[in-house]
């Protein structure tokens, strides 16, 4: 009679029953993208080139009849 021996497949650290490392990495972006919202976005906001400077004059004069 033959005897066989089954012998398990050598382990790596590309086990797909461990999903330690996609965790990591969705923390890691979730970090990230947190990051991005408090420190960037307002820092691009501030730089604004170009922006528009609007001058409102103290009085307006609304009388209809105005003498020339």
């Amino acid at each position: 009679m033959a005897t066989i021996i089954n012998n398990p497949p050598a382990e790596s650290s590309n086990n797909s029953n461990n999903p330690m490392g996609m965790i990591i990495a969705v923390i890691v972006l979730l970090v990230i993208a947190f990051f991005g919202f408090v420190y960037v976005l307002p820092a691009i906001r501030h730089i604004r080139v170009g922006s528009p400077q609007v001058n409102v004059p103290s009085k307006i004069d609304v009388n209809v009849h105005q003498t020339k």
